[in-house]
């Protein structure tokens, strides 16, 4: 039976570089503009003051620092995710540096305490030499499963050829994530009509999905897909193209098999996989815009934060910087 399933349009994330001392105010009003739009005047208010906050940390103590900035959720219960992510010097003592009047650097130290209190959902990573990672979101809360996702368009364009959902019933989820071939808005055609098959039926076999995509992006320049069903401990995958998956934890790595081929280019037949997803691993997805060589099997500090926290480390870490750039996390 047809399930269609109400997808929000997703933009394309914001992404601000924390440069410059004139960018701070940037991201503060991009932030209170996309949170005028979604909350009430307060709502709003913390929204503005967290990008200031976090734009504000980033200028004064990292090295190529950005502000990412998006909705995530539902039309009826939006998010208003802000990441925060820098290739700094790290903090050693996490906990000391979100007290209040504690500085590295002689500020007054109040930025990250404040944005832990004024956010529904807050996390951060740190590791000394690395750099730091912080997720803050507003609104009702996502609820539901646990997920992460950075999806960027490649700089330059307004489009993103990337297009990704994460939809849940009672059984499991159902994650999907497409890459338009190229990038830019032929490429975005490509992948919102990937999209588009997924809703109308998304908890059907990955494989079935996969082959209704093909038939919907026939018309399109055509692109890569794969989806993943999890149910309980059991994780069913099929991918057509140059989407990696794998699945991470408790000191292992096993990545998930994909079809070589291109979605909408030919009839096909697409082959799906069973795995079993051992307790506490996460399931990690992107496209060709980040490097396959990431390997955090052995970060077992990092696969304990936030799912949001896992993709933006992958990204900051492994981002190419030529193409659309898209990684999901799932817990």
């Amino acid at each position: 039976m047809e399930v269609a399933v109400k997808i929000r349009a997703r933009p394309a994330q914001q992404r601000f570089v924390i440069d410059d001392s004139s960018k701070i105010g940037e991201a503060r009003r991009a932030a209170q503009t996309l949170a005028n739009y979604e909350f009430d005047e307060e709502t709003a208010g913390k929204v503005a003051i967290a990008a200031s906050e976090l734009a504000t940390n980033l200028h004064r103590h990292a090295a190529a620092g950005e502000i990412l900035l998006q909705i995530l959720g539902s039309a009826e219960s939006a998010v208003i995710e802000l990441l925060a992510i820098d290739r700094g010097p790290g903090m050693s003592d996490v906990s000391r540096c979100l007290s209040d009047g504690f500085s590295t650097r002689g500020t007054t130290g109040t930025g990250l305490g404040a944005v832990r209190r004024l956010a529904t959902d807050f996390d951060i990573h740190s590791v000394p030499g690395e750099g730091t990672t912080v997720m803050a979101r507003f609104g009702r809360g996502s609820g539901g499963v646990r997920y992460g996702v950075v999806n960027l368009a490649l700089e330059g364009e307004i489009d993103c050829g990337d297009g990704w959902s994460i939809l849940e019933n009672s059984e499991g989820v159902s994650v999907f994530l497409i890459d338009g071939l190229g990038h830019g808005t032929f490429a975005a055609e490509a992948a919102q009509a990937g999209i588009g098959a997924f809703a109308a039926n998304p908890f059907i076999a990955p494989n079935e999905i996969l082959a209704h995509a093909n038939a919907a992006m026939s018309r399109t320049r055509g692109g890569a897909g794969a989806c993943a069903r999890i149910v309980g401990d059991k994780v069913s995958y099929a991918g057509v193209g140059n989407i990696s998956g794998a699945l991470v934890g408790d000191g292992k790595s096993q990545g998930l098999v994909s079809n070589n081929g291109t979605l909408g280019s030919n009839k096909r037949t697409n082959q799906q996989f069973e795995y079993r997803r051992t307790p506490g691993a996460v399931l990690a997805m992107h496209s060709d815009g980040i490097s396959a060589r990431w390997d955090l099997k052995s970060r077992g500090d990092l696969l304990a934060r936030h799912p949001a926290i896992v993709a933006a480390t992958i990204y900051r870490d492994h981002a190419r910087g030529r193409d659309d750039a898209t990684v999901v996390v799932v817990a």
